[in-house]
C-alpha cells in the first residue's frame, strides 16, 4: 500500500477543484448575504492524474537508484577473479553455494550502509567522527586509509595484467595507463555522479557479458545447479570456503554507500529513498553474485580434473587453449573493466574515508599518486602480480570489521535513525553477519599467516 507521507514534499498537481456553493439567503435587515463560496481542491489518489501516478513514482525511484552499481564492482575485483577461478578449478561446482551466500550477507550489509545515509543524511565516517571516541576515530582513519591502499593495489593489478595480456605490455606502464583511465572516470564524481554511476554500470555490464559468453563457450552442464547443496569436501575446501565468504565484504565500500545515500532521504523522501534503495542493492548485488557464479561455473567447466591454473595469466591461456581465443579476450577485457571500474570506486572511497573522519580533503590526483605507489613497488621488483593480489584481499579482511561494528552499532541508535531504526530482528541479524564474517577473516587471516 501507498504510504502518503512518502509524497508529503510533492508540490500539487494541476487538478480540478471541486467547488462547494454555500449561497444561503434568509430575512436579514439588509437584504439576503452575499453568496458564499468555498472551494476546495480534492487530489485524485486513484486515476492516475495526481501525486502518486505510477510514471511520476517509477521516474522518482530511478532517479535515487544507481549508488548500489557503484558499491557492486568492489564485488567483481580482480581479486574475485583469482579466488572464484581457483575455487572452481579445485573443486568443480562444490563451492557455488558458498558465493551464494557470501552474496546474500553482502546485500544484507550495503542496505544497512544505505539505509544510515538516508536517515542521517551522513556518512559513516561521519558519523563515526561524530558520536565514537576521539582515539577510537583516529583509529578507525588510520585502518580506512590501509584498506584503501590495499584496494588500489589489487585494483591496478588487476589492470595492469589485463593490458599485459590484451596487448603484451610491460606491467608498469600498464599500470600508469590504468591508474591514468580511472583518473578521467573519477572526474564525473560527485559533481557528475549520476554520469560516474552510469560509467561504472557499464563497466559492470562488460564483466557480466564477458563471464556470460564463457560460460556459453565452455557448455557449462546442467548439474552446476547441484553446486547451491550446502557441502565440503575435506579440510582444504573449508579453508577455501572460508577465504571466499570472509573476502566478500569490502569495508571500503561500507564507507562510500552510506555517502552515496545521504542526499536521498531529503529529494525523495526517507520512505520511498529506503524502498529504492533496497530495490537498487538486490538487482546490483545480485548482477555481481551472477559475475561470480559464472567465474566458478567457467573455471569448474574447464579445468577442473585437468588441470589448476597457477595465476591469472595461466587462466588467460588455458581458457584460450581449451576453449578458444575469444573466450580468452572476453576474459582479459572483463579483467580490464573490472580493474578500471573497482580502482575508481576504491579512490573515491578513500576520499570519502578522510573528508568523513578528518574533515579534510586531498587533491585526487596527490591520492591517486600516493595510493598507486605500492603497486609500482611490486611492480617494479618483480614481485609476482597474483601472489600480490591475494595478500591485498587478505590485508582488507583486516578492515571489516572496522566498518562493519560501527555500522551496526550506529544503525541501532533510534536518536540517529528515527523510525528506521533496526528492529530487533535486525539487530541480531546484523550482530551474527559481523561475528561471522569477522571471525572468519580472522580464521584467514591465521590460516595465511602460518601457511
Amino acid at each position: 500500500m501507498l504510504d502518503p507521507r512518502e509524497y508529503q514534499d510533492t508540490p500539487a498537481e494541476a487538478a480540478p477543484a471541486a467547488t462547494v456553493d454555500l449561497s444561503r439567503s434568509g430575512p436579514s435587515l439588509t437584504g439576503p448575504p452575499p453568496p458564499v463560496a468555498v472551494t476546495t481542491t480534492v487530489r485524485p489518489l486513484i486515476d492516475g492524474t495526481g501525486p502518486f501516478r505510477p510514471a511520476q513514482r517509477l521516474r522518482r525511484l530511478a532517479g535515487l537508484c544507481g549508488p548500489a552499481f557503484v558499491v557492486s564492482v568492489a564485488y567483481v575485483d580482480p581479486g574475485n577473479f583469482a579466488t572464484n577461478m581457483s575455487g572452481g578449478a579445485r573443486y568443480g561446482y562444490l563451492l557455488l553455494w558458498v558465493i551464494a551466500l557470501a552474496n546474500l550477507l553482502a546485500m544484507f550489509v550495503q542496505a544497512l550502509s544505505a539505509k544510515l545515509g538516508i536517515a542521517t543524511g551522513s556518512s559513516l565516517p561521519e558519523l563515526c567522527r561524530d558520536h565514537l571516541p576521539k582515539p577510537l576515530v583516529r583509529v578507525l582513519w588510520v585502518q580506512g586509509e590501509l584498506v584503501t591502499v590495499a584496494t588500489d593495489l589489487a585494483e591496478f593489478l588487476g589492470g595492469a595484467i589485463a593490458l599485459n595480456l590484451l596487448f603484451g605490455m610491460a606491467l608498469v606502464p600498464a599500470a600508469a595507463i590504468t591508474g591514468a583511465v580511472s583518473l578521467v572516470l573519477l572526474a564525473l564524481a560527485p559533481r557528475g555522479r549520476h554520469r560516474f554511476e552510469a560509467v561504472i554500470g557499464g563497466l559492470l555490464a562488460v564483466i557480466l557479458a564477458g563471464f556470460v559468453y564463457q560460460a556459453l563457450r565452455a557448455g557449462s552442464p546442467v548439474r552446476a545447479v547441484q553446486g547451491l547443496v550446502p557441502r565440503l569436501a575435506g579440510t582444504d575446501s573449508l579453508l577455501l570456503a572460508t577465504g571466499m565468504v570472509g573476502a566478500t565484504v569490502m569495508p571500503h565500500v561500507i564507507y562510500l554507500h552510506s555517502a552515496l545515500t545521504r542526499e536521498h532521504g531529503a529529494t525523495g523522501g526517507r520512505r520511498l529513498a529506503l524502498r529504492s534503495s533496497r530495490m537498487d542493492t538486490a538487482v546490483a548485488l545480485g548482477v555481481a553474485g551472477l559475475v561470480n557464479m559464472a567465474m566458478l561455473a567457467v573455471a569448474a567447466a574447464v579445468f577442473h580434473g585437468s588441470s589448476d591454473p597457477d595465476g591469472l595469466q595461466a587462466v588467460h591461456g588455458g581458457l584460450g587453449r581449451l576453449i578458444g581465443p575469444g573466450a580468452a579476450l572476453a576474459f582479459a577485457l572483463a579483467l580490464l573493466a573490472s580493474g578500471l571500474a573497482s580502482s575508481s570506486v576504491g579512490t573515491y572511497a578513500g576520499q570519502i574515508i578522510m573528508a568523513g573522519f578528518l574533515r579534510r580533503r586531498v587533491p585526487i590526483l596527490a591520492r591517486r599518486l600516493a595510493t598507486m605507489a605500492p603497486a609500482f613497488l611490486i611492480l617494479a621488483v618483480g614481485i609476482d602480480p597474483t601472489h600480490a593480489l591475494i595478500l591485498s584481499q587478505v590485508a582488507l579482511s583486516f578492515g571489516i570489521p572496522f566498518a562493519l561494528i560501527p555500522l551496526v552499532v550506529l544503525t541501532s541508535r533510534r536518536t540517529l535513525m528515527g523510525d528506521l531504526v533496526n528492529r530487533r530482528a535486525t539487530i541480531a541479524a546484523g550482530v551474527g553477519v559481523a561475528a561471522l564474517i569477522s571471525g572468519l577473516n580472522v580464521l584467514l587471516l591465521a590460516q595465511t599467516l602460518t601457511g
